[in-house]
């Protein structure tokens, strides 16, 4: 995981300390309002709100009291995005959260308001920031940097399974990160000598085919690329996943705990 934010930075965005365009400062009320954008529901996202609060909190925030939190879903509709991102921005909002998508959007829209974002994929090479260690302009955040550990995850299904020789990849071709992390796990796959089976799932009508294609194709394990439609459907997935008595591998405990 590289991050390339601190707390201090956090608490700049919310604040209004001067490492943050004074533009964006001079507009920012007496007790900020933050915006949490996301290309995923509400639903979806319940977790990680839970996890955005606990954080607020850590950082002497409470919502409600000393900060409000304006959320907008786009409910897995990424047109909408840039809509929601300008209505954020009209209600003067000290700092934006968002995921990969979103940050995107929000960043064509606003030049001055800072975004924080969370994304799994090289943040460089989608252009939201210039580098790493010096982000530039008004974007920031985090990236977990999934392709290389989709191959990682790609390597451990094949010691649990060695006899495997299919494994199958649910990814969602629409999300800016799925083409780096298909590279990294197809690279890992040739290196393993294990053939990939790829299958596109854009939404929720496509996951029930896309396991049924699975089992006809005979995969042994499946490995899901990131993606917040994935995220938000994760009870729908899992249940399938358990249905077609095919062993998967998932990106984060919150899939672990859903199949309790």
């Amino acid at each position: 995981m590289t991050v390339i934010i601190g707390r201090r930075e956090l608490l700049t965005a919310l604040g209004g300390a001067a490492a943050w365009p004074l533009a964006a400062r001079a507009q920012q009320p007496a007790a900020p309002v933050v915006g949490f954008l996301t290309s995923s529901s509400s639903a979806g996202m319940a977790f990680y709100v839970t996890a955005f609060r606990k954080g607020l909190k850590e950082a002497g925030y409470i919502e409600g009291q000393n900060v409000t939190v304006e959320y907008r879903w786009a409910e897995e509709q990424t047109d909408r995005l840039p809509a929601l991102a300008a209505d954020l921005i009209s209600r003067q909002v000290a700092a934006i959260l968002a995921d990969t998508r979103s940050a995107l959007a929000a960043k064509v829209a606003t030049r001055t308001i800072p975004i924080v974002f969370s994304s799994g994929g090289d943040p460089i090479e989608l252009g939201l920031v210039s580098s790493l260690n010096r982000p530039g302009g008004n974007v920031t955040g985090v990236s977990f940097l999934v392709g290389t550990i989709a191959a990682k995850r790609l390597e451990l299904l094949h010691e649990l399974v060695p006899t495997a020789a299919v494994i199958g990849y649910l990814v969602n071709p629409n999300n800016p990160n799925s083409a780096h992390e298909t590279r990294d796990i197809e690279a890992a796959a040739r290196a393993l000598g294990l053939q990939l089976h790829v299958v596109d799932a854009h939404g929720e009508r496509d996951f029930g085919p896309a396991f049924a294609n699975f089992a006809q194709r005979r995969v042994d394990p499946v490995i899901l690329a990131g993606d917040p439609s994935f995220i938000s459907r994760r009870d729908q997935i899992v249940a399938l996943a358990a249905q077609h008595a095919i062993p998967a591998i998932y990106n984060s405990r919150t899939w672990a705990i859903a199949g309790d």
